[in-house]
């Protein structure tokens, strides 16, 4: 951040690329050195969800855009972004880029669309789709259906064409034949003054197939949880089934080099601690 903010002095960015954690520690270190960001035009976020708590305060120091973009590797790597304009929508993945088609389909069925505003499965096909992985044939017949390249992202779109990211169907918890989505747990527990970083995992359960557990990061202030309050606290906001059965604390989560949180090793740490390997 330091290096950032001492080029943007005297030249801020007019195109800035970043993932959510790498805004925050801007906006952070300009905030606690009083050097301005003032000036960035245009930050680009994507390989997470972009909170839009952190949008605010990122697009008020800046008095530009921070926007939200999704793609793939095998997708060159853009898909689709928010405009750089005050009809975005935050919370969503934008509109695809030109070129671009996508389809919400039935993950179980990928040739069945999905009725308009229901979740499903998103596949997509332009010109910066791949045509396959090299020399691996079955795993490229895996990912197409009829021409259309299957994402593997629960999404929803709406009447305007946005695209909302909902979840991996691999990450999906299905507890007693309901799915739930990781992130949707983790946003509301992440509402909670006592929870500074979340993740929430599905854990074998002898009842149900999958239970809803959080593996949770305090608050520096806070020495401990009543693990009571902080479920209450979830389902006075979630559907019972989506409410974490278990929560453990842990000092700190697993997290890949842009600072996303890799949930297999979570899930494997979780299980250790309670000897569930």
């Amino acid at each position: 951040p330091d290096m950032v903010l001492e080029v943007t002095k005297k030249h801020p960015a007019t195109f800035l690329p970043l993932v959510p954690p790498i805004a925050d520690r801007l906006l952070k270190e300009s905030q606690r050195t009083g050097i301005s960001l003032a000036g960035t035009g245009v930050a680009i976020s994507g390989a997470m969800a972009l909170p839009h708590e952190l949008v605010v305060p990122f697009e008020a120091e800046t008095s530009g855009y921070l926007v939200e973009g999704y793609g793939l590797s095998e997708c060159s790597p853009v898909l689709m972004a928010n405009p750089v304009a005050d009809n975005r929508v935050p919370g969503t993945v934008g509109l695809p880029l030109p070129g671009t088609e996508c389809r919400v389909v039935d993950p179980d069925d990928p040739t069945t669309d999905v009725a308009q505003g229901e979740r499903g499965e998103l596949i997509v096909r332009g010109p910066q789709v791949f045509s396959g992985y090299y020399g691996r044939p079955e795993e490229t017949e895996e990912v197409f259906v009829d021409g259309w390249f299957r994402t593997g992202d629960i999404v929803t779109i709406d009447n305007a064409g946005f695209v909302r990211i909902v979840d991996r169907i691999k990450e999906l918890i299905i507890t007693g034949g309901f799915n739930v989505a990781p992130t949707e747990v983790e946003g509301v527990l992440r509402q909670h003054p006592a929870v500074a970083d979340v993740a929430v995992v599905g854990m074998p359960s002898e009842h149900s197939g999958e239970e809803v557990v959080a593996a949770i990061v305090l608050e520096s202030s806070v020495e401990d949880i009543d693990e009571t309050a902080i479920r209450e606290f979830a389902r006075s906001i979630l559907t019972p089934y989506k409410v974490p059965r278990r929560i453990f604390v842990v000092d700190e989560l697993p997290k890949s080099l842009i600072g996303k949180v890799l949930r297999r090793q979570v899930r494997a740490k979780l299980l250790e601690l309670s000897g569930e390997e």
